[in-house]
């Protein structure tokens, strides 16, 4: 027998040996951090499902980036709320959009920070969908050319990055191809490559005004139940030209992730999403759980699992606690 001879407590018994001997390590500047832009004057707005997470005018920005480079946390994510939203979404590739604004905000005074942007029209549309509705139905190649308007308009304003989530088929490859043409060959894209069709956006949908107003997303977001369709996903793609590939939700998609970082060579990201962050929220809230304590596990899952980038909510929480 291996016992007595060999026993594992042996490098468990003090935080010195843990530390030691630890496989799995978490740091700020692999964290992401979402930021909501709304129209207005110096506003912060509480999102009543998101504790702690909050909509932010544009002249916010600058204060919020700044403090998130004091956390080590050196990258943002932008959503837009716009004043108007019409069937096409012109709003979201508007030379004075809201987050066309937002990036020169935040490249003007914080230009050490990375800014990314999310490439999608459900917050643009009045419809509430990621894609432009023709005859009762998404129209996949209509809408990858508002989606590659979008995307320049965001390298032009100054977007260090990319980053589509609508799951049109062939988008990568069409915003690809648009920054090229514009000379943005070095705007990355990061792209949502597995986007299930999940439950857990709720309080997003919330924060970003967007959910659909009639039927649902099923239709271009993946099925929950599949996981070979995710590596026909991603493959697609690598081969469009993305940089960084996204799974979207994180926790109920950990096998996914380890999926990914198994098969492609390319950095995967996963986005911990507004549920999840929710659920924690709310439980520690409660005194049911630990909410530090279950934030830095879960955190850590997500990168075990395969992810070298989180994009989470928790981002700025988490650097702290890093920092001790």
């Amino acid at each position: 027998m291996i016992f007595p001879d060999y026993r594992p407590r042996r490098l468990r018994k003090n935080e010195s040996f843990r530390a030691l001997i630890r496989e799995t390590h978490l740091a700020p500047a692999q964290l992401i951090y979402p930021l909501f832009v709304m129209p207005g004057k110096n506003k912060r707005e509480e999102i009543s499902s998101m504790p702690g997470v909050y909509r932010l005018t544009v002249d916010q920005l600058a204060r919020e980036g700044r403090e998130c480079l004091k956390l080590g946390v050196n990258s943002v994510i932008l959503f837009g709320l716009p004043e108007k939203k019409d069937p096409m979404g012109s709003g979201a590739h508007a030379k004075d959009g809201i987050i066309q604004r937002a990036i020169r905000e935040l490249k003007n005074s914080v230009p050490e920070l990375l800014v990314f942007t999310d490439v999608c029209l459900c917050e643009y549309t009045t419809h509430g969908h990621c894609g432009i509705i023709l005859e009762n139905q998404i129209d996949n190649d209509t809408t990858l050319e508002v989606l590659a308007k979008t995307a320049v308009s965001h390298a032009t304003a100054g977007a260090d990055m990319v980053a589509p989530s609508d799951m049109m088929d062939g988008r990568v490859g069409e915003i690809r191809a648009a920054l090229d043409e514009e000379n943005f060959e070095t705007v990355p894209i990061m792209s949502y490559a597995v986007k299930y069709a999940s439950s857990f956006y709720g309080p997003f949908r919330d924060a970003a005004d967007c959910a659909p107003q009639e039927g649902d997303r099923r239709g271009y977001q993946m099925d929950p139940a599949n996981s070979r369709e995710a590596l026909r996903e991603a493959t697609l793609d690598v081969e469009e030209g993305a940089d960084i590939l996204m799974v979207k939700p994180a926790v109920a998609y950990l096998d996914i992730i380890s999926k990914l970082r198994d098969e492609f060579d390319l950095p995967v990201a996963a986005y911990h999403v507004s549920g999840e962050y929710a659920i924690i929220k709310a439980a520690g809230a409660n005194g049911w759980i630990d909410e530090e304590r279950v934030m830095a596990e879960t955190l850590l899952s997500i990168r075990r699992a395969g992810a070298e980038i989180i994009l989470t909510y928790f981002a700025k929480d988490m650097a702290r606690l890093l920092q001790g």
